[in-house]
C-alpha cells in the first residue's frame, strides 16, 4: 500500500532547454537570447574575454534547484563555442553550471530598446528571473549586461 504522507523517493525537477547562451560573471550567470546570427556567441566571447566563464553556447539546459534557476550545457556541446569566422572552439574558460539571475533578449534595432523600461521578469522552470532587452550592436553592451546582472542580484538598484 502506498503511504502518501511519506516523501516520494524521487523528485522530478522542472526542466527546460532554451536556444540561448549562458555566461557566468562573478557568482551568477546570465542567459543571452536572440535569433540565430544575433550575436549571442560573439557577445559571450567578449564577456568571457573580460573574465567571464562559458556555461553553454547555442542551447542551454535549465532546471529549478533549491529555488534557483541552474543552467548547464547539453553534454554533446559542453565546452564548445562557435566563433563565427573561425569555427567551433574548445578550451575557453568554462564552468559546468551557473545560477541564472538575468535574461538578456538581444535585438538588432536600437529603436526596440526602451529608454526607461520598467523592470520585467520571466518565469522559467517556475523561477522568476529578471529580463531586459538590449541592442546587440550597442557599444556599451557588455557594461550594460554587467549592470543588468548587478540589478538582478541586488548589488545595484533602480531609482523610481
Amino acid at each position: 500500500m502506498f503511504d502518501n504522507k511519506r516523501a516520494a523517493p524521487h523528485r522530478f525537477a522542472i526542466m527546460s532547454q532554451l536556444h540561448a547562451n549562458c555566461v557566468q560573471i562573478g557568482d551568477y550567470a546570465l542567459l543571452l537570447r536572440g535569433p540565430s546570427g544575433s550575436g549571442k556567441s560573439s557577445i559571450s566571447l567578449r564577456l568571457i574575454d573580460a573574465g567571464g566563464f562559458l556555461i553553454a553556447d547555442d542551447r542551454t539546459d535549465l532546471v529549478a534547484r533549491d529555488g534557483r534557476l541552474i543552467a548547464t550545457s547539453p553534454a554533446t556541446i559542453a565546452g564548445l563555442c562557435e566563433v563565427r569566422g573561425l569555427g567551433i572552439v574548445r578550451g575557453l574558460p568554462q564552468r559546468p553550471e551557473g545560477d541564472v539571475r538575468v535574461v538578456i533578449d538581444l535585438v538588432d534595432d536600437p529603436e526596440l530598446v526602451e529608454r526607461m523600461p520598467h523592470g520585467t521578469s520571466e518565469e522559467i522552470c517556475g523561477i522568476s528571473v529578471a529580463r531586459w532587452t538590449l541592442c546587440a550592436t550597442d557599444l556599451a553592451l557588455e557594461a550594460k549586461i554587467r549592470v543588468a546582472l548587478a540589478l538582478a542580484t541586488g548589488e545595484l538598484r533602480l531609482e523610481s
